[in-house]
């Protein structure tokens, strides 16, 4: 079966588009990810390349994380040069968990033993045991709310989220 039609790649793909991320089908030279590259408030999809399905929600967690702004510039020469940052980075990491919760996806659809440096068992069992790294970066974003702040606002607290794409 192609990649495209596989549920958890719709799945991924619908929720995408719903929360304002488009998704594009493109063939694609040799990229960081195979199959993926990101755009201006999108992500390029090369089906026939894509190894790695949960590599999509990372990718996204990357746009939703940037200002809206800047996510206009991504994959143009107008993005910063040291876009994204590593608190970029650990931003979208803890963004794709909670996607991974909010679409009842296993964790290792998006941490793959072949991704993050063979750290994948670490961010699983971290994140499994409610060690959210990132987490004060992502509520200060606007993007989640810790259990104090939750409890505080009589709301659900991260892994849920307060909305998914940042101002």
């Amino acid at each position: 079966m192609a990649l495209k039609e596989n549920d958890e790649v719709k799945k991924v793909v619908f929720f995408l588009k719903e929360i304002g991320i488009e998704i594009i089908e493109k063939e694609l030279e040799e990229t960081f990810l195979p199959g993926l590259e990101l755009g201006p408030d999108c992500i390029y999809i090369d089906y026939d390349k894509l190894l790695y399905p949960g590599d999509i929600l990372h990718e996204a967690g990357h746009l939703a994380v940037t200002i809206a702004s800047e996510r206009k510039l991504v994959g143009t020469a107008e993005i910063s040069k040291d876009w994204p940052t590593q608190g970029d980075e650990n931003a979208a990491i803890l963004w794709s968990y909670a996607a991974l919760h909010h679409l009842q996806l296993p964790a290792d659809f998006v941490f793959h033993p072949n991704g993050y440096k063979n750290d994948s068992e670490w961010f699983i069992s971290n994140f499994e045991s409610g060690q959210y790294i990132g987490l004060p970066l992502l509520e200060w974003m606007g993007l989640c709310l810790g259990n104090e702040k939750a409890e505080k606002e009589n709301k659900l607290p991260f892994p849920a989220m307060q909305k998914w794409l940042r101002d």
